[in-house]
């Protein structure tokens, strides 16, 4: 079991760290073409973001427990969504601002999350189900580049667009190798602690795999760039939601337990709608609403720990 705990914990180790290289050359090679920071922070860096739990998710998917992939999935949106806020509120020691594009942009955003959860209610995912979700997602994320393009304009530094795609691309190998050995270890130490493989995969990895927007999001806060934090953190958990998990599901369709549509899902829909609310309240999320948020997400864990032990 000891050897399993650490292999978990460096692979784990591994994959936040070359993801947040990723997310950083990302960035930097976003804003060599001088792109908007709503399209950098809400598809940029949170395609980039959305890496760890894709390889894991995929892993998993290829090991023959998607399961344990889908509910990773859904407990790191749980966390990106409450958690995650409550430390950069925390840290920063003050508000968050909600620009009144990421508002007017994401109207129709809780609400896609009901796309997946009604798919899923059978306990069963289509390849036909995964197609509509990865294009429910294309098609959201397509609006959201056209409009926030709109700024951009483009520059001619290609030494530095070389280097920053080269290390974005060495930071993704270096990422696939950590999910590989994430999801077999996580997979052994569950057996070993006579626990659901889901539950190391919602609250352990899960969390671990939330490491690359938090840690992005806090630089981007002291900055005062508001509007990346909150655009890495929004458009990764979309993507999440539709376009990863489609893409699990086309790989290989699968039956899982329907307590991952009916507890862990509707957290995550719970959690986005709350959120949604409290942006659209002064265009602010407080101190006194991140309390509100912490509370939300121990509720999550002890739900999951009751259902899953």
């Amino acid at each position: 079991m000891l050897l399993n705990l650490i292999i978990l914990a460096a692979s784990l180790y591994l994959v936040i760290k070359s993801a947040v290289w990723a997310t950083e050359y990302a960035a930097r090679l976003a804003a060599d073409f001088k792109l908007s920071k709503y399209t950098i922070g809400f598809i940029i860096v949170a395609i980039i973001s959305i890496l760890p739990e894709t390889f894991i998710s995929i892993n998993s998917s290829l090991e023959g427990i998607p399961s344990f992939g889908l509910g990773t999935l859904f407990g790191s949106n749980v966390a990106d969504l409450t958690l995650v806020f409550v430390i950069i509120i925390a840290l920063s020691g003050r508000n968050i601002k909600i620009e009144s594009k990421i508002l007017k942009n994401n109207v129709i955003y809780p609400f896609l999350f009901l796309l997946p959860l009604i798919l899923g209610l059978d306990g069963y995912y289509s390849r036909l189900e995964g197609i509509a979700l990865i294009i429910s997602g294309l098609i959201f994320y397509y609006f959201a580049f056209k409009n926030g393009a709109r700024e951009s304009s483009i520059s001619h530094n290609k030494n530095s667009h070389y280097k920053n795609f080269l290390l974005l691309i060495f930071s993704m190998v270096v990422l696939l190798v950590g999910s590989h050995f994430t999801v077999t270890s996580a997979t052994s130490l569950a057996h070993d602690l006579g626990v659901d493989p889901i539950l190391i995969g919602m609250l352990i990895v899960g969390i671990g795999t939330t490491m690359p927007e938090l840690l992005f999001s806090l630089r981007s806060i002291k900055k005062h760039n508001d509007a990346l934090a909150v655009g890495d953190i929004l458009g990764t958990v979309l993507a999440d939601a539709t376009i990863v998990v489609g893409l699990i599901t086309l790989i290989n369709p699968f039956v899982f337990p329907p307590r991952i549509i009916y507890i862990t899902g509707v957290f995550m829909l719970l959690a986005t709608f709350i959120l949604s609310y409290f942006m659209h309240t002064e265009k602010t999320i407080s101190k006194k609403e991140s309390f509100v948020l912490f509370l939300f997400w121990l509720i999550f864990v002890l739900t999951e720990y009751f259902f899953n032990k």
